[in-house]
């Protein structure tokens, strides 16, 4: 199913664990040099801001095939437009399997034509059933998901994680004021569910190739699940779907759920997190905590808004400060302990920044030289050379 050759994918984790041991200080930058010479890899481009150019580089070329396209089929575009959209998507994937066979895997254009032909494909299925979204999003999700099988393309999974999602929801609104009723339910369920076969299967097979897009769709999930039960997005879509009309001094149906909820999702996260060193899910945590506040403060304005954010810097600061000085000694667990495997010079450089401004250290300026040279007697007769 995987288009590329299997020597290829291999040398490429090869590749990321030589990276992943010289930024630990395991190897040096010239034994990793070495490996990566040894070893034949896909032709990408490392530079992100260099990719994103080549990206819109393609998106260029993608645009003059079809517009060639268009040309030669001039009479007939008038009668029938739907033939040419579904051309239009079939050049993206022609495009992506054209640069698969040449080992092109992150180079920027290749991006371009494959993420072209899922989402023209898609409008052309839009124009071919009126606009009916559910069948719009069946496509989508099942067209995203073989083209992650065959390209091991990350965007594709994330368009498969929109797709299927989307899935759930016009499939709810096909029940009308019931399905609308118990969309935030039924959505919590469906990315707990895929968040935990996501993990059962990387656990299972931790070097498979599609690991990479299994842990973006685990989080994904992660996020999705927060948001289908925070109570700002509850309460919004409340009035948008339903049409209620919440009067001020009123709550939407089972408030007391999605205010609890709202609270102890990101708590869960963050302990999770923590327990399990899990980087990802701390982010994830304290991501969701933000929005958690903004969801208190478009609702309850306690205090002004300049002295919450005094407040709150003054809270965040003060845990910080006691979680560094309870962790700082600890080099198991739950520490502050500088991470081998990521770099960490940034860190250092921070840290001696913070010391500089808290003590008012100056950097080491050097003596100046002494007019007296010693060794030579030209001054004092002080040296062996017999001059005075």
């Amino acid at each position: 199913m995987i288009v590329y050759e299997t020597q290829f994918l291999e040398n490429q984790k090869l590749i990321a664990e030589a990276k992943s041991l010289e930024n630990a200080g395991f190897i040096t930058k010239e034994q990793r040099n070495e490996v990566e010479s040894k070893l034949l890899e896909f032709k990408h481009q490392k530079n992100i801001f260099l990719r994103i150019a080549l990206c819109i580089l393609g998106s260029f070329a993608y645009g003059s095939i079809c517009a060639f396209i268009s040309l030669l089929g001039l009479n007939t575009i008038e009668r029938d437009l739907t033939v040419f959209v579904y051309l239009f998507a079939a050049v993206g994937f022609a495009g992506t399997e054209f640069f698969a066979k040449k080992n092109i895997k992150g180079q920027g254009y290749d991006d371009t034509f494959i993420i072209g032909g899922q989402l023209l494909l898609a409008a052309a299925v839009g124009v071919t059933s009126d606009g009916n979204e559910l069948l719009i999003a069946i496509v989508a999700s099942i067209v995203a998901c073989l083209t992650y099988l065959r390209y091991l393309k990350t965007i594709s999974i994330l368009f498969f994680a929109i797709a299927s999602t989307a899935i759930v929801v016009f499939g709810l609104f096909e029940l009308g004021s019931i399905g609308k009723t118990i969309l935030p339910f039924v959505l919590m369920i469906y990315s707990l569910t895929l968040y935990f076969i996501c993990k059962k299967v990387i656990v299972k097979n931790p070097f498979s190739y599609y690991r990479k897009g299994l842990v973006w769709l685990k989080y994904f999930n992660l996020v999705f699940f927060y948001i289908s039960g925070n109570y700002f997005v509850v309460r919004e879509l409340s009035v948008v779907l339903l049409g209620n009309e919440i009067a001020p001094d009123s709550d939407i149906t089972m408030a007391w759920f999605f205010y609890a909820f709202t609270f102890l999702v990101p708590l869960f996260y963050i302990n999770t997190a923590l327990k399990q060193q899990n980087r990802a899910m701390l982010w994830i945590g304290l991501a969701t905590g933000g929005f958690t506040i903004f969801t208190i403060r478009n609702y309850y304005h306690v205090l002004p808004s300049a002295v919450a954010l005094t407040i709150g810097g003054l809270l965040v600061f003060a845990i910080v400060y006691f979680s560094i000085k309870k962790l700082k000694d600890k080099t198991t667990g739950i520490t502050f302990q500088p991470d081998r495997f990521m770099n960490t010079s940034d860190f250092m450089h921070t840290e001696a920044l913070l010391l500089t401004s808290q003590f008012g250290l100056k950097p080491e300026v050097a003596p100046e030289a002494s007019p007296m040279e010693f060794g030579g007697g030209d001054f004092s007769g002080g040296g062996s050379g017999g001059n005075f």
